[in-house]
């Protein structure tokens, strides 16, 4: 195996990690925790269990971000690498979906 495409899987991975650690640090933050960046987050009904949906949301963006680096791995393909980048792009969109349709709706203080 090549050590550049361990290397390479390595820092995918590490971003990976990253943000899971996010999602823990948002699991047991106090106040409510922002999804999009330089944005003030709303005032939420629910704080903790608002601050736990969007724990457990940034651990599974995480976990399936870690999981789309694997084609890194096999070696230079384009086909796999632009899996993992449209994957990536495709669980975004899902992400933010998911945050604003139905967490932000059921805690938003309204």
């Amino acid at each position: 195996m090549n050590t550049g495409r361990v290397i390479g899987f390595v820092m995918w991975l590490a971003g990976g990690c990253l943000l899971v650690a996010l999602g823990i640090g948002a699991f047991f933050a106090r106040k409510e925790v922002g999804f999009f960046n330089n944005v003030k987050p709303l005032p939420m009904r629910d704080v903790k269990a608002y601050n736990r949906a969007v724990g457990k949301l940034f651990i599974v963006y995480g976990i399936l971000f870690a999981a789309l680096g694997l084609p890194l791995l096999f070696g230079q393909n384009s086909a796999l690498i632009v899996i993992s980048i449209l994957g990536v792009m495709a669980e975004t969109i899902g992400a933010m979906a998911v945050y604003i349709l139905v967490i932000q709706n059921k805690y938003e203080r309204k």
